[in-house]
């Protein structure tokens, strides 16, 4: 199987909107998006680099998805409705990832050299999330919508939040599927406001134990 038939039967496995492979290679932006790349890519190999920015360029206007001729693509890249995508020049992407719309992949600054996320394969980055730097999100990991991460994701963990913390860690426990909910994640705020309301009812309970104490206290002396 070559790659683009690759591509197409990862796109129509994890998405069930997808009702056949014309449909995903005539209206689905993400594939659309990737096919421009892998041509950019190759171009941009061959030191072809304007060539490719231009096609790059492109891609942009025609499918909202910004992907650097430059970034490392691997096979079985979903990008789900693609709006709004970054995809920075030192990119590096794993195989059967799942980005979302509105994910950016970027850096940090104005450094040389490796200053884009490598991402690893089978992970899933939901609508809105922010990579940044040049740090891994390592294997069958999981990234929350909205969450910011600005360091290392070991595998198997799920992160949320702003900044993205780790509230999930060998959490995949099949991987011969990807795991898509982006709804029944961890959320560590409720969590601590829970805590946090437990210690009041703890706390009010103690305080009407020490009142009626000091009220039998002071019936007694009378």
């Amino acid at each position: 199987m070559n790659i683009i038939s690759y591509d197409i039967r990862s796109i129509m496995e994890r998405d069930p909107a997808a009702r056949n492979k014309w449909e995903v290679i005539l209206c689905y932006p993400g594939f659309h998006a990737i096919l421009f790349h892998r041509i950019a890519h190759s171009l941009h190999l061959r030191r072809w680099r304007l060539l490719a920015r231009i096609i790059a360029t492109f891609n942009r206007f025609f499918t909202g998805v910004d992907i650097h001729p430059a970034a490392v693509v691997g096979k079985g890249l979903f990008i789900d409705h693609g709006l709004g995508v970054v995809i920075g020049e030192t990119v590096e992407i794993g195989e059967d990832v799942t980005i979302y719309q509105g994910v950016t992949l970027g850096g940090t600054g104005k450094d040389t050299g490796k200053r884009h996320p490598t991402i690893g394969n089978r992970v899933v980055i939901s609508a809105g999330a922010k990579v940044l730097g040049p740090f891994k999100v390592g294997d069958y990991s999981k990234v929350g919508a909205g969450a910011v991460v600005l360091k290392e994701v070991p595998p198997n963990c799920t992160v949320v939040g702003v900044p993205g913390i780790i509230v999930r860690r060998n959490g995949q426990a099949n991987r011969k599927e990807i795991d898509l909910d982006q709804t029944r994640l961890p959320d560590p705020v409720e969590a601590q406001l829970q805590e946090l309301q437990s210690s009041i009812k703890q706390l009010e309970k103690q305080m009407e134990e020490l009142k009626r104490r000091l009220g039998n206290e002071a019936i007694q002396a009378s």
